[in-house]
């Protein structure tokens, strides 16, 4: 990890920075004339991953209701679980190929259609089988969303702004995840679990209208001043084309971020799908009563999504190095998620919430800058395969916790296991990231 020391322009020359650092340091300052108009893309992007994770949220929801109505055990759901995830690793590595190659316009649009259409399905779905082909689609479809997003985010901010943005769109993981519990349940309890299904489904149609009328490249748009085009243009300028995926595989940079993601996203799979399970079967919770705990989890996870975006994004601003900024953030969230080892031990219902609301919080500051790391160390056009190949390894990943989580459950009925694993998976990854790329170097990509 480089000294945490302040750089100036003068001391990073000497040092040979690498071209990523050198733009942050040395860009002009952001004024008030430039404009804001790349805030209302990024809002835009907040909206569509808040209604990805209501999409991917309503099985776990809703988990004790469909196991009474159709019988299955903790090992089956986790099956569910794990169908999900091999659809959403397939889909990652060839929706972000495919968002490559289409745009990021038509790519998003596309796996938003698909991934909507599949969540609406679930409400057709009356057995193990047909809710196992449900889960297929919408895992497929929903795996567009994050190599869509970074590559919006690639095209539409300069690098130091990067980590800050996609620390808000990735703030609608949250989001998702506070509205799914408040809102399902009631539509679940008065209209059935079919219409929590069909609503929230639908949903993804009216978001679909504003990105098809908002979303362009930054040289296209309308509606965006030369002054904001400079300043989103203010790095390096990049060479244009595609890339073929033989060309970033040889590359330890590309293994930065899949083993990033290998280590943590089945911890954020895990409270996804399992924690309403958590608080109703150790803390003896109703469906209808866990929606305020898990909104708390997810507010105070919000807070870690900013902050650790906002962290790394004023430490450059401060005269940090890039690789300096991003792994300082990275440790502060590494250790901020230790304490969930002791989370199936506590006996009080609000002091479990906090504890793995923490966890949450780092896990999303960790997570915003795990992803920036791609934009700091791949050209705009690479960001998409990239983030695709480690959303893929990230969805591996979260399959195995699946059947690990399924299998503890049944076999000794504690989640001693899956909070042990969650507590050291971070500072693993961050130790592995430093080996792979101790300076976060820049690929050179012909």
């Amino acid at each position: 990890m480089d000294p945490v020391r302040p750089i100036t322009p003068s001391t990073a020359l000497a040092a040979n920075l690498n071209s990523a650092q050198a733009a942050d340091i040395t860009s002009a300052p952001v004024s008030a004339r430039v404009g804001y108009f790349r805030w209302v893309i990024c809002t835009l992007l907040l909206f569509g991953v808040t209604k990805n994770y209501i999409d991917r949220q309503v099985l776990g929801v809703l988990k004790s209701t469909l196991q009474h109505d159709f019988g299955w055990n903790d090992v089956q759901y986790g099956h569910l679980v794990s169908y999900f995830q091999i659809a959403y690793g397939a889909g990652m590595l060839l929706m972000g190929r495919l968002i490559d190659r289409l745009g990021t316009r038509a790519g998003y649009a596309l796996a938003m259609a698909f991934w909507s259409l599949a969540s609406m399905a679930h409400a057709a779905a009356g057995s193990f089988a047909s809710f196992a082909a449900a889960r297929v689609a919408l895992g497929f479809g929903e795996a567009g969303v994050f190599p869509a997003s970074i590559k919006s985010v690639a095209e539409w901010f300069p690098k130091k702004e990067r980590a800050l943005a996609t620390g808000i769109f990735n703030a609608g993981t949250n989001a998702g995840a506070i509205v799914t519990p408040l809102v399902v349940p009631w539509i679940a309890v008065h209209w059935g679990w079919r219409s929590a299904f069909l609503l929230t489904g639908a949903l993804g149609l009216v978001w679909l209208i504003f990105w098809l009328m908002l979303y362009r490249k930054p040289e296209e748009h309308p509606r965006l001043s030369k002054a904001e085009l400079d300043y989103i243009r203010s790095d390096p300028s990049e060479t244009v084309g595609k890339v073929k995926w033989s060309a970033l595989l040889p590359h330890r940079q590309t293994y930065v971020f899949v083993v990033g993601k290998f280590l943590t996203d089945p911890i954020w799979w895990f409270y996804l799908f399992w924690i309403p399970d958590f608080l109703q079967r150790q803390h003896n919770l109703a469906l209808m009563n866990i929606g305020i705990p898990i909104m708390v989890i997810y507010v105070i996870s919000d807070v870690g999504s900013v902050g650790g975006g906002w962290l790394s994004s004023r430490l450059i601003q401060r005269g940090y190095s890039v690789n300096a900024a991003r792994k300082i953030t990275l440790l502060i969230c590494a250790l901020c998620v230790t304490p969930i080892v002791f989370a199936y031990r506590i006996e009080s219902l609000w002091g479990a919430v906090l504890l793995i609301g923490l966890a949450a919080a780092a896990h999303q500051g960790f997570s915003a800058n795990l992803y920036t790391l791609t934009s700091d160390m791949f050209p705009a056009r690479a960001v998409g395969s990239v983030v695709g190949i480690g959303g893929m390894a990230g969805a591996i990943g979260g399959m195995l916790i699946a059947e690990v989580v399924g299998h503890a459950l049944q076999w000794t009925g504690s989640y001693m296991i899956p909070f042990v694993m969650a507590g050291s998976a971070y500072l693993i990854a961050l130790l592995l990231i430093h080996i792979l790329a101790p300076d976060l170097e820049p690929v050179k990509i012909a």
